[in-house]
């Protein structure tokens, strides 16, 4: 990239102030001004806290590009800045305009310093441009990782949320699924039934499919390779919730269901768990 020569350096750091200055009403006069997720004084505390970190870049030898060393605190900088704009809920867009709005305050001070030199003029106006473009396009980088980990954990924390393991009973272990059953929540469900099962020592665990809206091959393999796990855990297992639909579609599939016990719904599941484990439920007498 093209560099900044010394005497542009010297002209931002002499008027550093008037530069800052009109940053800040670019940034104010922005929408970010106006949005209650970001205060005023937090929006000029990031703002100054870059320019130091700014000025000591530039003034600093072969810190040409924004990879190098000299660079380094200003880097970490914008990846906090764009993480914390991740979680107020700004886009990329809104973060980037906050590096963004600098040019028109820098173009204006080269022009006046440059005046009689086009050649001069044109090649720093290059090298400003393509400074904060390089900075503008980490923080976008550091933005869309942060975003990307942020619906990955909310994600794992709905497959979490979705696959609740209840305790019916003494011994007795329910896991009411609902929605489509994949892959990655196949191991959540394992994963969490397993721990369960170590935990509270059941010996019955029963698979409620009633919320899954269809059973296709995929789905019961992965019905099997759950049940295969219980099993090996010491436990035994039911899946209940097997509606005529599903019965139907398991028959033309022609999957083999063989040796798992399914019942219709969870209610006859549970007495057959207690029937298992040598308990029965009597009425009260009134």
């Amino acid at each position: 990239m093209a560099a900044l020569q010394q005497r542009t350096i010297d002209l931002i750091r002499s008027q550093q102030e008037q530069l800052l200055s009109k940053w800040m009403e670019n940034l104010t006069s922005g929408s970010q001004a106006q949005d209650n997720r970001l205060s005023q004084r937090e929006l000029e505390t990031q703002a100054r806290e870059f320019w130091r970190l700014f000025l000591e870049a530039i003034s600093t030898a072969n810190a040409g590009t924004v990879g190098a060393r000299e660079w380094q605190d200003t880097r970490r900088f914008l990846e906090d800045l764009s993480r914390d704009r991740v979680l107020k809920g700004f886009n990329s867009t809104e973060t980037a305009s906050f590096l963004f709005s600098l040019k028109r305050p820098l173009f204006e001070l080269v022009q006046q310093g440059y005046a009689a030199d086009a050649a001069q003029l044109g090649d720093q106006l290059w090298a400003i441009s393509e400074l904060l473009d390089l900075l503008g396009l980490h923080s976008v980088q550091a933005f869309q990782k942060t975003r990307e980990d942020v619906i990955q954990r909310q994600q794992e924390e709905m497959l979490e949320l979705s696959t609740p393991v209840v305790k019916l009973w003494e011994g007795v272990l329910a896991l009411p699924m609902i929605g489509t059953l994949d892959s990655q929540r196949t191991q959540v469900v394992m994963e969490s039934l397993l721990q369960r099962i170590v935990d509270t020592g059941s010996e019955i665990a029963i698979i409620d499919i009633t919320g899954v809206p269809t059973v296709d091959t995929l789905v019961a393999q992965h019905l099997l390779k759950t049940v295969t796990a219980i099993r090996l855990m010491g436990a035994d297992a039911i899946i209940s919730g097997v509606r005529p639909q599903i019965a139907q579609t398991i028959v033309h599939l022609g999957l083999d269901l063989q040796g798992i016990v399914t019942k219709a719904n969870l209610a006859d599941a549970l007495a057959l768990a207690l029937k298992r484990t040598g308990q029965t439920v009597v009425r009260a007498e009134r």
